[in-house]
């Protein structure tokens, strides 16, 4: 299915996930972020850059990795991105939904 974000027509699953990783900019999170109803912080996007990092080197990403990421921590993370900060995070972040989340 087909989505404007940020004035560009992009490919998104039906759960609103980037198809395709090199459509994401700033941008399209931020306008994703308005839909989840978050406003993006300098360390929302801290997170966000390393999860499209792990997700790029192929790593499994889990809220235990974010935990030791040493950008936030596991209360922190779930403050910047309630209601299921992985799968939220992930959609930010332009990369697929996670294995791990239901």
């Amino acid at each position: 299915m087909e989505k404007t974000i940020a004035g560009k027509n992009i490919e998104v699953t039906e759960e609103g996930y980037l198809k395709n990783m090199a459509d994401w900019s700033e941008d399209v999170a931020r306008e994703l972020a308005k839909e989840e109803n978050i406003e993006l912080t300098d360390e929302h996007m801290a997170v966000i850059k390393y999860l499209r990092e792990k997700h790029e080197a192929g790593e499994q990403l889990t809220i235990r990795k974010i935990k030791n990421s040493g950008i936030v921590d596991i209360k922190g993370f779930y403050k910047l991105f309630p209601g299921g900060p992985l799968k939220k995070a992930s959609k930010l972040a332009g990369i697929p939904k996670p294995t791990s989340c239901v």
